[in-house]
């Protein structure tokens, strides 16, 4: 029971790039520094990210909406039935 519970709420490690960031699903600590290094040009990946969670509130929202819409469906009709 104790090997259960303890694979469940595992937490995988973060350091040294062992992880995954959930943060960004496309940020790798290698592949930036290593960017950094070979590129002496400056890139912002803090506007990246912003970007990724700015597209996920969107994407949310239009599911949302959908949802909202299909319950306004769902109640109009039943009003339209309850007529007849």
């Amino acid at each position: 029971m104790r090997s259960l519970l303890k694979r469940l709420f595992h937490r995988p490690a973060l350091r040294f790039g062992l992880g995954e960031d959930r943060r960004s699903k496309y940020r790798n600590p290698r592949f930036a520094s290593f960017l950094a290094q070979a590129d002496p040009r400056s890139r912002n990946s803090d506007a990246y990210d912003a970007r990724l969670r700015a597209r996920r509130v969107v994407q949310r929202g239009l599911v949302a909406l959908a949802v909202l819409a299909g319950a306004w469906v769902v109640v109009e009709s039943a009003k339209a039935l309850t007529m007849f």
